[in-house]
């Protein structure tokens, strides 16, 4: 097929923006993509476009991205291309993970940097982890073990040194579960171990790194691979770490034939080392690169564009102007619930209800998931859909009760069980897995949080088994327990699926269920304990925003004001749902906002009640940041002047300060979440909405 006619059936049936991104000049481009806009479609047409057009061979593009299914995803998309257009060769392009390309090329550059020394890949760095916390006298319980792993692979990830550990910790204020002299012993001792013997034992880090200095270090080195690899694509540049941005540089050298994808919006694994920052700068990077912005949303209907539009509008920092205002293009659809529980039982009851109106309308099951913030919240829905008779599966972590600390703990309590320990049973139940990891507060390190929470949600299961059924004993309710457990093995493939937050993000569904969406969970509480405006709680908010956007049609967010029936009722909604959701109990009210009579307004930024007519107006408190986009609230004020005088009226007659200030700082993305701020009602939403919404979108397109 002749070059013009590949060209244009390439790009024949993409919008104007993904057009303009394929057909981009070779160099620097940067595409900032909203969730469902075509973002793998539009890198892959672009990609063959470069080779139909004869910019590069095929065999010189490099596509890298984060997850083997991405990266399949992505060759399969190429293989389709070059059946539709003509062969052109796009399926011999190399589209993998970092990890993957530069295990590839260490493999193959190795022998002429290192010598006669073998590697070996360290599949799991756990055993060896262990002999470095033994040596420092630290704790080596697979928990402690697991979070120092964790921390390692964070400071490799953000080249940080051993040296260097306590010191970038305090700087980051990151939260550690041990002392950061002793982390920093356990990482030296680490290293040491692993480069002992005739073989050099490599870690994932450790191939990124090694492959970085071959080609920094070796001029031959650097020279065989750029002669090899000439066009550079990388997916999902808003998770790049300081160390994958090293081999990527290391990969370029002085060129600038890079197309990278992302949006810093979706930023979501900062815990890992992934940092927005190389998206952000990369015009300050590329000055002459070309920015396009993919803002069409195919995969979800108008009602959830809406929703995420709003949820993410509230958004502060420097992210937050870089925020790309969603269109959807499919047709309308139900509105997003919303709906208040009087506890977590009562709320995954009402989940599996719903579930199961949908499955017997004909969603199915496998187009359906439930999304929470911590693994721990997924037992309560196992056991819903478990009487509901509705398959699931657990995504991205294992079922409750397959879970290590969950089987440990139902040994420890038959064992109990068989020494007919005394004791009310929901102490008994406590003193049992306190050794395990049940304490009175959350401990600090990521593993020992989420052991914590399972133990603590199998110890509040026993009460509600207790509470409904005094009579049982401690061999009774590991019975109960037991019982549970078996109804849900084995896992069923195509089923409702269960997942956390993170382990979602890339996928999609037609119905999404968001739960457990009260302060404290979401955003968690480790979370707000940096402060109400601090970057953690603002990656939580993130976090809602990609389960917004998972959903196609069908969307559900749901709270509970209690753990356990009969609890005391202390929960408030989540923070990010404040001029969103309804504040009435029970409410199932579509996502359009009303503002109810006697509903307490509370501030979007700290969830304290509103008393003083400006704090109601900007919906927070008058002394919490702002984070007002003074050019717009500039462009508002001359607005507003005009047209003051255009009715020969005061400017306040229009709209008051604190109304044009409340407009500046949510930047409204539509009528429902215009109307959401006080002063404006319908009169003035029909007058001045459609000037006022052009306003904000002008200055999110500048």
């Amino acid at each position: 097929m002749p070059v013009e006619a590949a060209d244009a059936r390439i790009v024949e049936d993409l919008d104007d923006e993904q057009r303009e991104a394929v057909l981009a000049a070779r160099g620097p481009v940067c595409v900032l993509a909203g969730a469902g806009t075509g973002k793998t479609r539009t890198i892959t047409r672009r990609i063959a476009h470069l080779v139909a057009a004869g910019h590069v061979a095929p065999g010189q593009v490099l596509a890298v991205t984060f997850t083997s299914r991405a990266a399949g995803e992505m060759r399969g998309r190429l293989r389709a291309l070059d059946a539709a257009s003509g062969d052109v060769g796009t399926s011999s392009v190399q589209a993998m993970t970092f990890h993957a390309a530069a295990r590839r090329q260490l493999a193959y550059f190795w022998p002429r940097v290192v010598g006669d020394t073998g590697w070996q890949l360290l599949d799991t760095k756990f055993s060896v982890v262990a002999q470095a916390a033994n040596r420092a006298g630290m704790s080596t319980s697979t928990d402690d073990v697991r979070d120092l792993a964790g921390e390692i692979e964070w400071a490799k990830a953000s080249l940080i040194t051993p040296e260097a550990y306590p010191g970038a910790v305090a700087q980051v204020g990151r939260d550690i579960p041990f002392d950061a002299a002793k982390v920093a012993t356990v990482y030296e001792g680490y290293e040491n171990l692993k480069s002992r013997g005739d073989t050099a034992l490599l870690d994932f880090d450790d191939l990124l790194l090694h492959t970085a200095g071959a080609i920094e270090n070796d001029a031959a080195v650097a020279q065989e691979f750029r002669d090899r690899y000439r066009c550079f694509v990388v997916d999902e540049y808003q998770d790049v770490t300081p160390l994958q941005q090293r081999v990527l540089d290391a990969w370029l050298g002085d060129r600038d034939d890079l197309t990278v994808v992302g949006d810093a919006n979706q930023t979501i694994y900062s815990f890992t080392g992934a940092t927005p920052r190389y998206l952000l700068d990369f015009s300050r990077r590329f000055p002459d690169a070309a920015v396009v912005r993919l803002e069409r949303d195919y995969r979800s209907t108008p009602q959830v564009v809406s929703l995420a539009n709003r949820v993410i509008a509230a958004a502060r920092g420097r992210m937050a102007g870089s925020r790309l205002h969603l269109v959807g293009q499919r047709d309308a659809g139900p509105a997003p619930t919303f709906a208040e529980h009087p506890d977590e039982v009562a709320e995954a009851t009402a989940v599996a209800k719903s579930i199961k109106r949908l499955i017997e309308a004909g969603t199915a099951p496998a187009e359906i998931a439930v999304l929470y913030r911590i693994n721990a919240q997924s037992e309560i829905y196992e056991e819903a859909l478990t009487e509901a008779g509705i398959p699931f599966q657990v995504r991205g972590g294992e079922g409750f009760f397959s879970r290590q600390e969950v089987r440990q703990s139902l040994v420890a309590l038959q064992r109990a069980a068989d020494r007919d320990i005394e004791g009310a049973l929901p102490d008994v139940v406590r003193a049992v897995l306190e050794p395990l990891g049940l304490t009175a507060e959350a401990p600090a390190g990521t593993k020992a949080r989420e052991r914590w929470e399972a133990l603590t949600a199998l110890a509040e299961l026993v009460d509600e088994e207790v509470a409904q059924r005094p009579e049982l004993d401690l061999r009774a309710v590991v019975a109960e327990l037991r019982q549970r457990a078996d109804a849900r093995h084995p896992p069923v493939v195509q089923g409702v699926t269960l997942a956390s937050l993170h382990a979602a993000k890339g996928l999609e569904w037609d119905a999404v269920f968001l739960v457990g969406l009260a302060d404290g969970t979401l955003p968690i509480s480790h979370a707000l304990a940096h402060g109400p405006d601090s970057e953690p709680v603002e990656e939580e908010r993130r976090l809602l925003y990609v389960g917004v956007t998972r959903a196609r049609v069908h969307l559900a967010l749901s709270w509970a004001l209690a753990r356990t029936p009969g609890g005391r009722q202390g929960r408030r909604p989540s923070r990010f749902l404040n001029g969103i959701a309804p504040q009435s109990s029970n409410d199932t009210t579509p996502a359009r906002p009303k503002r109810q009579r006697g509903a307490t307004p509370r501030c979007r930024v700290c969830n304290k009640a509103l008393t003083t007519p400006a704090s109601i107006m900007l919906r927070r408190c008058e002394d919490c940041p702002s984070n007002v986009d003074e050019d717009l609230l500039a462009r508002l004020k001359d607005w507003r002047l005009r047209m003051s005088k255009e009715m020969s009226v005061p400017a306040y007659v229009v709209f008051t300060d604190n109304t044009l200030i409340a407009i500046a700082e949510t930047s409204p993305a539509d009528d429902a979440a215009l109307v959401a701020i006080p002063g404006i009602g319908a009169r003035k939403l029909e007058q001045f909405g459609p000037d006022v919404l052009a306003l904000v979108k002008g200055r999110q397109s500048s």
